[in-house]
């Protein structure tokens, strides 16, 4: 296993292998506007939410790692603590990364990125109207990580108003996953998309309990046919479903195609003797 000491390494090589292996990052598209009125855009995929209750987003307008300068986010979020947040799709996503061009102070990235600027019901920042969706925030807190090219700035927003693009619900008025299409920041250049092609759901262990890697019996544990996914497939049941199981690899692989189509209980059937 290769082995790193953060500060034996540039700032720039340890951004590189940070944003590598902590990915896929979603993207805020953080609209701000300064103190006489000039509005910003900017893509930053150092963002999440971290509380439902109240609705707190956070994302990070860090110190340029080659020169240490600071961004026009940064800035106007410390002149007017109020930002707009949308969320990026495949169908905008060339147009987020000509936004996040480095123009001088004073020019507006809704223009340079083609994005249309929509007012906001109670921020003064602008509503990006081509996100799927917008979150109006004010700024609780900006918290600075350090003074020093990389060093991040958190910024810590409460969500006041939400708005969605219809065409991504579904019938029942709730969002969908699959008309979304979102993306997502990769490291280096790369950006991965999340669609209906690639999405995979994994059912949660709320209420039931699994048994457990420690419950299964030898026989399918120490196989050599199933991955560690399958193992964690087969040990999110309540019960053995019996008492004595094959040791056959060619069950093992039929069992396995059954998990490929997430059907566990099937599985569970041809494994009993």
């Amino acid at each position: 296993m290769k082995t790193i000491t953060p500060s034996e390494i540039t700032p720039v090589q340890l951004q590189t292998v940070m944003q590598t292996a902590i990915s896929p990052r979603p993207i805020a598209l953080a609209s701000t506007v300064d103190k006489n009125g000039n509005y910003n855009l900017s893509p930053f995929s150092f963002f999440n939410m971290f509380s439902t209750v109240p609705p707190i987003l956070v994302f990070s307008p860090s110190r340029r790692v080659r020169d240490n300068t600071t961004k026009h986010t940064l800035e106007n979020v410390l002149e007017v603590p109020e930002v707009v947040i949308g969320t990026v799709n495949f169908p905008i996503v060339q147009q987020i990364s000509l936004a996040s061009t480095e123009y001088e102070g004073g020019v507006n990235e809704f223009i340079k990125s083609g994005l249309t600027m929509k007012d906001s019901d109670i921020v003064k920042p602008k509503l990006i109207e081509e996100c799927p969706v917008n979150f109006e925030c004010k700024v609780l807190e900006v918290k600075s990580l350090g003074e020093k090219g990389g060093s991040g700035n958190l910024v810590i927003c409460e969500v006041q108003k939400i708005h969605i693009r219809e065409e991504y619900l579904n019938e029942e008025g709730n969002l969908d996953q699959k008309k979304l299409d979102m993306v997502a920041r990769l490291g280096s250049n790369w950006y991965s998309r999340n669609n209906e092609n690639n999405l995979f759901e994994v059912p949660k262990p709320l209420v039931t309990k699994g048994i457990g890697f420690d419950r299964l019996p030898d026989e399918i544990k120490l196989s050599k046919i199933f991955t560690g996914n399958d193992l964690g497939m087969l040990a999110n049941v309540e019960e053995l479903p019996g008492e004595n199981f094959h040791a056959d690899e060619g069950i093992h692989l039929n069992a396995q195609k059954l998990l490929l189509e997430n059907k566990i209980e099937e599985a569970w059937k041809i494994l009993i003797k």
